[in-house]
């Protein structure tokens, strides 16, 4: 037989495009249409239903960026349209390739009932079914024109990220807006047609079963009558039912599907605009739900759950009866899918605290997923904290986007710092945005790379961002290829019923050990300095504002003279935790998501010191002449006990000298800092271990810049050829002795831009601060401050939650070399055996590591540079303009543990409050340093016990005793919710305290009841 197959293939395409399609809907009619846009900001939806809108029509252009527009579309199905489906079609003017990118509406009846979302790829409402003729038709639709930001040509800079430089011109013109007759044979028969086209293109060219389909579609489409398509539908269908009933192999792979919309909960929108996209998500989702038996829907991000409660209450109602039914689900347990390298430990454990307890509290449900498919990468230390939470599985897909290096597996074990191990899946279909077309399908089976030991995999199924979820398209498919020759087997299940079935298959899963770090978008680590120092310091200050409010409570409580705010910090962790979601932290949004975001910081920051202050004034008392230094660090310092706070003195003192070749000296008996004329540090001499610190011949704190122009995502990408070209910034306009003590002050300019550093030595401490503020007016740059230190290391350390991981200093593979910027928290710490050096900061992420060999005597020496600013132009085009504060400290001699201490006492300035009385004794301590407390709170639960969470801090062993300082009760080991975990032994409380052995980064939290 002739080979005919290309031209059924392309017969196919045209036949669909030009005819069949369009006769889903044969007959139409216009509807009667009228506008009101409101003023402003979004209206409550009673005030956008009362308004008087204006008449308009079809063509007519609508929406400023970021307006919002109320439509009101009224008209009479004809009454020789009876017995027919009737929908309403309302086209906005949208684009079908921009699902969630441009304008959506949600659609409402006249007494405020939701009905469902607009989107590109939604655009019906279903009238009558069936149609008895006559019946009036009057619907609101609220629509956002949005803006397109990232258009068919990306990352070009614009204004339109920001309503205050936006503009009013109008960005769409409606297209469509009729009533219309549905032919459910025909639409019947696009789905047929295009399942079987999809299968057709992927199975091989020489298979039957490809033959058997192509010959079936040439029979179908030869049963079509193109001038009475809706006619000839039911003929045409005829022809395909026996390739649509044969089975799947048995040994097909079998894929979960999950109706899912992703929803960023910002990026090229505002927090406020996420609101409704996720109002008139869930409307669709409800919606579908009613119509399709079958069909699940999955939702993550409690944030999202409780915006739809608190501001579309009608929305709310239809969710809770979804979530009822089993077929609502929610998903992943966290406030939001937030960054994972960025947030501390605490604030990590928050997540799944405020995500897990919200499920439980409105529904009853305990989430056993991490759901974080959109993340851009992972820190080592989170599988502890899963499990922590009460979880034990992870879903993500986005480590398929590494450029360098293809991850081995699509089902592994997870193994984190600690040596937990979290069962995790990375769907093979390798998007989170699944449309279920053959290519997508067969990629996944294709692609599972545990193919002969497992054949489950998982398909969030849906368009994200407001592009209105699962369709009913989707659905239909999905029935297709539920048992279908030569295609994967298709079912909608829960991903907890995924994880169950994947998990029992797999008992012997292999293991990963380390972060699972993505190979792109390492520029989050620093895009928008701004967000990043306001989450770690709305992370400390939280630490800070529960220590001494747990304090309080419990000294002065009793007495009444301070409350435990229960309500504050609750509100405003959740706050601090929804800007960590994986656009905001990481600095990917438009200017409008990072100006509020620098606001709210702001405010959180004056709300938290003002419960620290009271807190301590309460603990302090009256009476006193002196000052009280109170430590919020968990190591004593200076004198001061962690957690305490007492007078305090430090001894030994700082010189300044002239250096003779010009700059400076500082010494301070400990440590000997040369500074020369160009304001950089030419040596670094550790006293007690006469050892220098600088690199020979190099100079130590120097800026670097870079061009940084990245091939694509602008924002989120640095490329590892932004190496090749780079400029020391050595000419200083002044170095000249500062203020306060054994200082140096050096001023620099550059481009538009100007450096000013200060450089102290402080008494008693082998610790160096470097102070530095940049006022940045740069484009595309990329500045970096350099430390050579003289140092041989293959790996270094990185402070990650609860702990900290080694990366390689090397590139002996592509798995190392792909590393070329990666994350810590508060420091980076690098060793030979004996003797090390770390470099701390109060509010930076990025940085990079690398090794130089001498070619005069072999000795190998390290660099470390710390990422401080760059200056991309999408999505924000004037992103980090203006000025920056930052604090690093260079620590020679420092081990792991000195290291940690450093880390904290940098991010935790002490507090001092004047004509306080006696010393302020801990509540808590700890009498081994290796065992770090990083939260000491009251619970959650308003019963007044005493929680505190501690880990093991430095990798090793450790003993510690841990005492309180009030009548303890009984003592329970709990999980991040403050619950007993099932299989501990409660620990015996004696007059010394509790006895604990930690294994290496033991993550622990004990419920202390109060006598």
């Amino acid at each position: 037989m002739h080979d005919d197959r290309t031209l059924i293939e392309a017969r196919l395409k045209r036949v669909l495009d030009e005819r069949i399609r369009p006769a889903v809907y044969p007959d139409s009619v216009p509807l009667d249409v009228a506008v009101w846009t409101a003023p402003g900001e979004p209206v409550p939806v009673a005030e956008g239903l009362a308004a008087h809108p204006e008449p308009t029509e079809v063509g007519a252009a609508w929406g400023a960026p970021w307006a919002t527009s109320w439509f009101r579309v009224t008209g009479t199905v004809p009454q020789e349209w009876a017995g027919k489906t009737v929908e309403a079609v309302l086209d906005l003017g949208f684009d079908e390739n921009m699902p969630g990118f441009q304008c959506e509406g949600l659609v409402y009846r006249p007494d405020g009932t939701p009905v469902k979302g607009l989107n590109p790829r939604n655009q019906w409402v279903r009238i009558a079914a069936p149609a008895t003729g006559g019946e009036d038709v009057h619907l609101h639709i609220e629509a956002a024109s949005n803006p397109v930001i990232l258009d068919y040509h990306p990352f070009l800079p614009t204004q339109l990220g920001d309503k205050e430089t936006a503009g009013s011109e109008p960005q769409y013109k409606l297209a469509r807006m009729d009533l219309a007759v549905f032919d459910e044979t025909v639409w019947q028969l696009v789905i047929d047609l295009e399942v079987l086209g999809e299968l057709m293109q992927e199975l091989p060219e020489d298979s039957g079963r490809r033959y058997a389909v192509v010959r079936a579609i040439g029979r179908a489409l030869d049963a079509v009558d193109l001038q009475d398509v809706n006619g000839s539908a039911p003929a045409a269908r005829a022809e395909l039912e026996g390739v649509l009933a044969t089975p799947a192999e048995p040994s097909a792979h079998r894929i979960s599907a999950v109706g899912h919309a992703h929803i960023d909960s910002a990026w090229l929108w505002p927090l406020r605009e996420t609101v409704r996209k996720v109002a008139r998500t869930t409307s669709n989702m409800t919606a579908l739900i009613e119509d399709e038996p079958d069909f699940v829907f999955a939702m993550s991000q409690a944030q999202q759950w409780a915006w739809v409660k608190e501001h579309r209450p009608e929305v709310w109602t239809k969710v809770k009866k979804a979530v009822a039914d089993g077929r609502f689900v929610p998903a992943g347990g966290m406030w939001v899918e937030s960054d994972t390298n960025m947030p501390g430990s605490e604030a990590m454990a928050r997540q799944f605290v405020h995500g897990k307890r919200f499920f439980l509290d409105e529904f009853g449900i305990e989430n056993d997923e991490a759901w974080l498919p959109d993340t851009f990468g992972f820190a080592a230390g989170l599988p502890q904290i899963i499990k922590a939470a009460g979880s034990k599985w992870l879903l993500t897909q986005k480590i398929s986007w590494s450029q360098t290096n293809r991850f081995p597996h699509h089902t592994f074990n997870w193994e984190g710092i600690d040596g937990t191990r979290i069962f995790t899946h990375f769907p093979p279909v390798d998007t989170y945005n699944c449309s279920m077309k053959g290519s997508e399908i067969a990629h996944a089976a294709k692609n599972f790379k545990d193919k002969g030991v497992a054949r489950h995999s998982l398909a969030p199924t849906g368009w994200g961002d407001g592009g209105g979820g699962t369709t009913r398209e989707m659905i239909a498919k999905a029935g297709r290829l539920r048992d279908l020759e030569g295609s994967a087997t298709v079912e909608w299940e829960t991903p907890a019923a995924f994880f169950e079935k994947a998990e029992a298959e797999y008992p012997n899963a292999p293991v990963w050990v380390g972060e699972l770090y993505l190979e792109l978008h390492r520029a989050t680590l620093t895009s928008q300095a701004g967000t990043k120092q306001g989450n770690r310091r709305s992370e400390h200050l939280l630490r800070e504002a529960e220590l001494w409010a747990a304090t309080a409570a419990v000294r002065a409580g009793e007495s009444g003279e301070f409350a435990y705010p229960y309500e504050e910090l609750d509100r405003i962790w959740k706050t601090v935790l929804l800007h960590q979601f994986h656009d905001i932290l990481p600095g990917s949004s438009i200017a409008w998501v990072h100006r509020e975001a620098r606001a709210t910081y702001a405010k959180v920051a004056d709300e938290l010191n003002g419960i620290i202050d009271a807190a301590q004034r309460a603990l302090a008392g009256d009476g006193g002449s002196g000052t009280l230094i109170f430590n919020s660090t968990p190591h004593t310092r200076d004198g001061v006990p962690a957690g305490g706070a007492r007078p305090a003195a430090i001894d030994g003192q700082s010189a300044i000298a002239s250096r003779a070749d010009g700059g400076y000296v500082l010494d301070n008996g400990l440590l000997r800092v040369e500074i020369d004329a160009r304001g950089l540090i030419v040596s670094a001499y550790d006293i007690v271990a006469d050892r220098e610190t600088v690199a020979p011949g190099q100079a130590a704190n120097l800026p670097q810049l870079h061009a940084d122009f990245p091939n694509m995502w602008d924002a989120w990408d640095v490329d590892e050829f932004y190496r090749n070209t780079v400029t020391d910034l050595t000419d200083a306009d002044t170095v000249e002795p500062a203020q306060g003590g054994a200082s140096v002050r050096v001023v620099r300019s550059f481009g538009d831009s100007r450096l000013t550093q200060v450089l102290s030595l402080t008494p008693g401490s082998t610790r160096l601060d470097i102070d530095t503020e940049v006022d940045w007016h740069e484009t595309e740059k990329f500045l970096k401050l350099a430390f050579p230190l003289d140092i041989h290391a293959e790996r270094y350390a990185s402070e990650t939650q609860f702990g900290h991981f080694y990366r390689a200093t090397h590139t002996n593979t592509s798995w190392e070399a792909a590393k070329f910027e990666a994350c810590n928290h508060r420091f980076v710490h690098m060793e030979e055996p004996g003797w090390g050096v770390a470099l701390v900061n109060d509010s930076t992420y990025g940085h990079d590591v690398t090794r130089t060999v001498r070619a005069s005597d072999a000795g190998t020496t390290t660099t470390v540079r710390a990422s401080l600013l760059r200056a991309p132009r999408f999505p924000d085009p004037e992103t980090d303009q203006g000025v920056h504060r930052f604090r690093h400290a260079l620590v020679p001699g420092a081990g792991i543990g000195d290291a940690v201490r450093e880390g904290y006492r940098i991010n935790l300035p002490e507090r001092r409050i004047a004509g306080g009385g006696a010393e302020v004794a801990p509540l808590v301590t700890v009498d081994n340093d290796a065992v770090v407390v990083t939260a000491l709170k009251l619970a959650d639960d308003g019963s007044g016990d005493v929680v505190v969470r501690f880990h093991e801090s430095r990798g090793g062993r450790a003993k510690a005793t841990l005492a309180a300082g009030f009548a303890v009760g009984s003592v329970e080991v709990t999980d991040l919710l403050e619950r007993p975990l099932a299989d501990a032994v409660a620990p015996d409380y004696s007059v010394e305290g509790v006895a604990l052995t930690l294994r290496p980064f033991e993550l622990v939290t004990l419920r202390l009841t109060r006598a």
